[in-house]
């Protein structure tokens, strides 16, 4: 079994909870979910983030869309 493997794969279940608690609580922007994230001392960045998302889109765990602001498009997630 190799260690390093395991530990991704175990941080990558961990924040994928994470994710899907926080959108739990209502539609959220990923600013919001890294900002949440770092509130519990779990830093994650937006490369780590995305492919997070569109994973737990792809098995039907959340939708997404895209919204326009004045800073450009945002991703809104909700369950």
């Amino acid at each position: 079994m190799n260690i390093d493997n395991t530990q991704s794969q175990m941080r990558k279940g961990v924040l994928e909870f994470c994710i899907l608690s926080i959108i739990k609580q209502g539609e959220a922007y990923p600013s919001d979910i890294i900002e949440k994230m770092k509130e519990a001392k779990l830093d994650i960045l937006e490369g780590t983030l995305y492919p997070l998302l569109t994973r737990l889109k792809n098995a039907e765990l959340l939708t997404y869309r895209w919204v326009e602001s004045s800073s450009g498009p945002r991703a809104s997630i909700s369950p």
